[in-house]
């Protein structure tokens, strides 16, 4: 049994919940300063809002193909010590009385410059955690992009923060021939331009000739996810159809899921501990809809060392459907503590 040596995920990634106030309301209990910081409202409708501390204070939205705008008043004002601050009344953010899930994760600040790539960018990186946020500039041509995780990420997602171009992910399940969109529900599409049919290294990744990753002179911002064990798991599945689902094999207990089908167009979503502390875990948001979060969506058991699909629906567990997911801990599921393991407890 592989061993975790990271003993408290929440220190890399955490999710905090708030309710708004329609002034100014600083959040807390993060348990760190979120480099990268995702806010959706979830008692109405609101667009999903994106900021990293390496564009600093300046929005994009998974489900809009957008390009990126100031916050201003509204929506996040600063990423703070032990959490971050909102203000104004925008149902994207702070709406009074409304209720609201926030998505941290930790890489290590404002970044700094990186050329192991054919293009220098600015990353931001957590080896420790297999984190980084990476911005750089399109040649307009196939390029490699320096990462600065030390070993090859499983998944990227990529958006062009100058332009209405979509988002396109980047799975190692689906291979570097393929990509997926996360603002909007198409199956995976093969097309070499986005990735150059080219996987990640363990210093680089690559961007072919599409506007999606690499026109000429645009800005993008990339976030990049390598495996840890005990922390972080970027795998796929297959369905059976029934209730009784399949059982995906991670490694920990999980704290935060997100699943799409890659074979057929099908929804995004996102499941999480702190929204559903029981199982069966059910309260679900769209990273591709504004919708508010629906209570009767995916159902899933979060179990010590992986989670149970409890769902026929086709978006979670077709018979023979492929699904690819990115899952982050609540607990390893044995952690390195002296010479001995702390094995997760059930939920």
């Amino acid at each position: 049994m592989a061993y975790s040596s990271i003993v408290k995920p929440s220190v890399y990634f955490n999710t905090k919940l708030y309710t708004g106030n329609g002034g100014t309301n600083a959040i807390t209990g993060v348990g760190f300063q979120p480099d990268f910081n995702w806010l959706k409202n979830r008692s109405n409708t609101g667009e999903h809002i994106l900021v990293d501390a390496v564009r600093g204070m300046y929005n994009i939205r998974s489900n809009s193909t957008t390009a990126q705008s100031a916050n201003g008043s509204s929506h996040q004002q600063s990423l703070d010590s032990d959490g971050f601050t909102v203000a104004g009344t925008g149902a994207n953010s702070n709406a009074n009385g409304n209720t609201f899930a926030s998505w941290n994760w930790k890489a290590n600040g404002a970044g700094s410059a990186n050329t192991d790539g054919s293009i220098t960018s600015t990353v931001s990186a957590n080896t420790t955690s297999g984190f980084s946020i990476v911005s750089y500039t399109g040649g307009g041509a196939s390029a490699t992009i320096g990462h600065g995780l030390g070993v090859a990420p499983k998944m990227i997602i990529i958006k062009c923060t100058d332009s209405t171009d979509k988002w396109i992910v980047y799975h190692n399940s689906i291979g570097n021939t393929k990509y997926l969109v996360l603002n909007n529900t198409d199956a995976q599409t093969t097309d070499s331009a986005h990735f150059n049919n080219t996987s990640p290294t363990n210093s680089v990744f690559s961007v072919g000739t599409s506007g999606a990753t690499s026109g000429n002179g645009q800005h993008f911002i990339a976030y990049c996810f390598a495996e840890k064990t005990g922390y972080s798991k970027f795998g796929s599945y297959v369905g059976n159809g029934n209730n009784d689902g399949t059982f995906v094999y991670t490694g920990f207990k999980p704290a935060w899921v997100m699943v799409k089908r890659a074979d057929s167009a099908s929804v995004w979503q996102i499941n999480d501990t702190k929204r559903d502390p029981y199982n069966k875990t059910t309260h679900t948001l769209f990273p591709h809809l504004s919708d508010a979060e629906s209570a009767t969506g995916w159902f899933v058991d979060y179990v010590s060392n992986g989670f149970k699909i409890r769902d026929t629906g086709t978006a979670v567990n077709a018979s023979s459907g492929t699904y690819i997911y990115m899952a982050f801990a609540e607990e390893p599921l044995v952690a390195n503590s002296g010479t001995d393991g702390v094995p997760a407890t059930a939920r």
